[in-house]
């Protein structure tokens, strides 16, 4: 990516480009920017936000909250070099109503407000009904959500996210109060692009605090001429003299919840081939796997168990941009599967939400969670959780320039190690539990779970193979990760691979009338498919891979917050591209062929099955503006629709005249 020290001089209010015309396309991206600065007596102040109003009251509290370090680590390291910069992520739920008449910001920002209207859009998401005792008592259960509310499970859509993105910096002074001052820049989304708004904000920071506001104003204008997110595809995304040029993840990647409505979500998210190593699978590909866990490789098939199956995780990092990117990555490791469960990647003592899971007793069930944090008063507050994970170096200013210090042999040694000691007999502390971190930081895996899966030996003898035959160790990092991430994309899709015969669209056969309609897809029975797959196995590459226990970690993953609604997009995707494959057969059809054919039934069927199909197509040439009257589509629907119906008896076509709609569309 192209980098550039400055937006070039021009003014928000004289540019041509800045009207009212082009900022629209803002929405599309951002719900805005903020500046908070921590006053020794006030504590987190929002000088900033931008547009006016943008957040509610609540909302600006946990932005607020959540935009400092919660640990000393970063404090201890950074005396010594004045300025210390961090970039992290959180994420957070919207709650409350934006401010219509906010406390008055700078001027310079609440002046520019009226020219980039915001509007926020809301999506309830569909949920797929499936027989299945297993998956309706799991459904049923209840457990004690993050925000305090009962949880009858995930995934169902609605409730909307705020992504946050944060430049902090510290700058210690000694004339200053208590020796310092720290302040951070926020990039705000409702979208998890970390690919676009991680490098936006990196630029925007250290902008912000050459030249202040104008910083903002300047990124809002450019960004008021970027294009609608195509997602799935390669964007390059201007910012002055900078080009961000990244590759959305496809739409299917998202976490359900707010976005496009269920019909143009289903048609963007055609299944991408995970053999298509140019489009991403997830919405954090740009996290580097064997950066952030190159101390923890021999327990990532074990994580790659709990992320699938929806166990509660609790991710603990000396530093905020650690833990971030740990919880991202390790999303990130069950692809092309999406994350259905409520994650956050820097969560905090002020987020409304600790105080109910802080009530929690042994007896409550922990819900579907992953909770990335770096204050270890969490391991006693949340000693209940099922699984804690450790993961970074204590008192890293800068991975690169530590990772460029420190000697390859010794590395080396610790990874043939783990290679050796990849079961949980010999997780480290393992007697002592988490609370050893209290005293002293390590890397390690607490975790109750018995994986299903073998860690894969050659895989990580090609990673310490690979290492001393590279000079940089940037380049090395990314030969290895990308090794990682092909791995575990084809373990994750091998093992989503028996569910391909539900989610499979059929095509007319030879001899069979497209005009009766395709089929429904096969049903869904979880207890069936258990029983079928135990009888012919998990697959070979599966097989090589796993234990005795495989079924189970198929049961769970029925049974967890992940499986329905990546089956119910599945499904809707295989419905419609069936629906897409019959009509283009009925295009290229004549359907008196077929009724000489058929019997009474099958013709009345027919009638009904294209009757549905001119509907559909007039709702859409509706929508999209387009005389479907003009086309040769409806010359051809509407002949074959008045073909079977002079087929019919007249007893049958005089009962069809009753209906006002049908009568309308055999008069078209």
């Amino acid at each position: 990516m192209d980098r550039s020290s400055s937006f070039p001089a021009r003014k928000l209010e004289h540019d041509s480009g800045g009207d009212a015309a082009a900022a629209p396309s803002l929405e599309h991206w951002l719900v805005g920017f903020c500046t908070i600065r921590f006053d020794l007596e006030q504590g987190q102040v929002v000088e900033e936000c931008y547009p006016a109003g943008a957040l509610s009251q609540e909302e600006e509290l946990d932005v607020a909250f959540s935009s400092f370090p919660d640990s000393m680590a970063n404090s201890r390291a950074s005396k010594d070099f004045g300025v210390h910069d961090t970039v992290f992520f959180f994420r957070t739920q919207r709650r409350g109503l934006p401010l219509e008449n906010s406390i008055s910001r700078r001027s310079s920002l609440t002046r520019s407000t009226s020219t980039l209207p915001f509007k926020a859009e809301d999506q309830d998401g569909a949920r797929l009904s499936i027989d299945s005792e297993v998956l309706k008592k799991k459904s049923n259960e209840k457990s004690v959500g993050v925000n305090g509310t009962a949880i009858n499970g995930l995934g169902k859509g609605g409730q909307k996210y705020l992504y946050g993105f944060v430049f902090n910096r510290q700058r210690y002074d000694a004339k200053l109060k208590r020796g310092g001052e720290q302040k951070s820049v926020l990039v705000l989304s409702e979208l998890p692009l970390y690919c676009v708004f991680k490098p936006l904000v990196e630029l925007l920071g250290p902008l912000y605090f050459e030249n202040g506001v104008a910083a903002l104003e300047q990124a809002a204008l450019h960004m008021s001429r970027w294009p609608r997110p195509r997602f799935g595809t390669m964007m390059e995304l201007m910012l002055g003299k900078v080009v961000i040029k990244s590759h959305l993840p496809p739409l299917h990647t998202l976490p359900p919840g707010p976005g496009a409505s269920r019909d143009g979500f289903t048609s963007a998210m055609a299944p991408v081939s995970p053999s298509n190593r140019s489009v991403p699978q997830s919405i954090f590909h740009d996290v580097n796997l064997y950066g952030v866990f190159k101390g923890l490789l021999g327990h990532l098939w074990t994580l790659w168990e709990l992320l699938l199956i929806g166990e509660p995780l609790l991710v603990i990092s000396p530093t905020p941009s650690q833990c971030c990117e740990a919880v991202a990555g390790l999303i990130s490791l069950i692809a092309p599967l999406p994350c259905s469960v409520d994650f956050r990647p820097y969560f905090t003592i002020h987020d409304p939400g600790f105080a109910s899971l802080n009530s929690c007793t042994e007896e409550d069930r922990i819900p579907p969670m992953i909770l990335g944090v770096t204050n270890v008063f969490f391991l006693k507050a949340l000693k209940m959780f099922p699984h804690v994970l450790s993961v970074g170096a204590c008192g890293s200013l800068d991975r690169k320039k530590v990772a460029g210090k420190a000697t390859s042999q010794g590395r080396l040694q610790k990874q043939i190690q783990l290679v050796r000691r990849l079961y949980p007999a010999n997780l480290l502390a393992r007697k002592e539990g988490p609370l050893c971190l209290m005293g002293e930081h390590r890397e390690a895996l607490w975790t109750t779970h018995s994986p299903a899966t073998k860690g894969d030996v050659q895989v990580l003898n090609r990673l310490v193979n690979a290492e001393p035959s590279l000079c940089i160790e940037e380049s090395t990092s990314v030969v290895n990760n990308d090794a990682l991430r092909r791995h575990f994309l084809e373990l994750t899709t091998n093992f989503l691979a028996p569910f391909g015969p539900y989610l499979r669209a059929s095509t007319p056969q030879e001899g069979i009338s497209p005009f009766l309609g395709p089929p429904p897809l096969p049903p869904f029975d979880a207890l069936t498919f258990l029983e079928a797959l135990a009888g012919r196995g998990p697959g070979k590459f599966l097989s090589k891979r796993s234990n005795t226990h495989w079924l189970n970690l198929y049961r769970q993953f029925l049974e967890g917050p992940n499986f329905m609604p990546w089956f119910q997009r599945r499904r809707a995707v295989a419905e419609q591209e069936q629906h897409r494959l019959w009509r283009d057969a009925c295009n290229k059809a004549d359907v008196r062929v077929f009724l000489r054919k058929m019997t009474e039934v099958e013709v009345v069927d027919s009638f009904n099955a294209v009757e549905r199909h001119l509907a559909e197509e007039i709702e859409v040439s509706r929508e999209s503006g387009i005389d479907f009257n003009k086309t040769n589509a409806f010359e051809k629907i509407t002949g074959d629709l008045k073909a079977i119906f002079e087929f019919l008896p007249k007893d049958l076509q005089e009962l069809m005249y009753l209906n006002p709609q049908r009568a309308k569309f055999l008069h078209l």
